[in-house]
């Protein structure tokens, strides 16, 4: 249950700014998950937090929520080893050097962005040596996919891995110890209409889980566009100026 303010505490108007802002994305969900007939299996929220300050996630945990998203390693473990014992799940949505896996499996309970076999390998690596060391639990993968038309130059490396990659890597992460292939991800192609987009990553997911029946998740729909994710499947949004605001001034 998220917590109370104690009696007397002096006002804290950034809480109760962050507390009406979730109210409404909540509610978008609600809305969202009714229209999709999907009331009773709604999709989890990440609050992606990325360049917001580690007391934004302490006030957003005291909220209810239990789920947030980082997207630098250098970022994300800073706030995680400043806030032990909040009992958060840590997901990290950015693109992943392999240098970094060691650091990531330290505290991420999920990698949204699985994008190449080397990435795969470094982690598998990392798990082993973290899961010697303090015997967590397996890292949550997701294969992040690039959904931009073949044609499109400025899909680039960024977009993910291509749908015709999507069987080879999901066999890798299946079998790789410490791993678990949990679904897919996407973002939507810029200044397109994301409704086509996320209905062909639910076409990759049906795919991908009739070969591997436990890769039900699919890691898609951010401020934007979370109705359009929701509507096509999305087990996971990741949502954060609509909640956090801009992001804070330099300096």
């Amino acid at each position: 249950m998220p917590e109370e303010q104690p009696a007397g505490a002096r006002p804290d108007p950034r809480l109760d700014q962050l507390r009406d802002a979730l109210a409404a994305v909540r509610a978008r969900i609600d809305r969202a998950a009714g229209a999709a007939g999907r009331q009773e299996r709604p999709p989890r929220l990440i609050v992606v937090t990325k360049f917001h300050p580690a007391e934004d996630v302490r006030r957003l945990a005291a909220l209810g929520v239990t789920d947030v998203g980082e997207n630098r390693d250098q970022e994300a473990a800073a706030k995680a080893a400043a806030l032990p014992g909040l009992d958060l799940r840590w997901h990290f949505i950015g693109q992943l050097q392999s240098n970094k896996a060691k650091s990531v499996v330290k505290y991420a309970h999920a990698v949204h962005s699985v994008d190449r076999p080397q990435l795969a390998a470094a982690l598998e690596k990392a798990m082993a040596a973290e899961q010697e060391r303090t015997g967590r639990p397996p890292l949550d993968c997701f294969i992040q996919v690039n959904l931009n038309d073949a044609d499109d130059g400025a899909a680039g490396h960024r977009g993910g891995a291509a749908p015709d990659a999507i069987p080879g890597l999901a066999d890798q992460l299946a079998g790789s110890a410490g791993l678990r292939l949990a679904g897919l991800m996407a973002v939507a192609p810029l200044g397109a209409d994301p409704a086509p987009a996320f209905e062909k990553l639910a076409g990759l997911s049906a795919r991908l889980t009739a070969v591997h029946p436990g890769a039900t998740g699919i890691s898609a729909g951010m401020s934007q566009d979370l109705e359009q994710a929701i509507r096509f499947g999305a087990t996971h949004l990741r949502v954060g100026s609509d909640i956090l605001g801009p992001r804070p001034a330099l300096g």
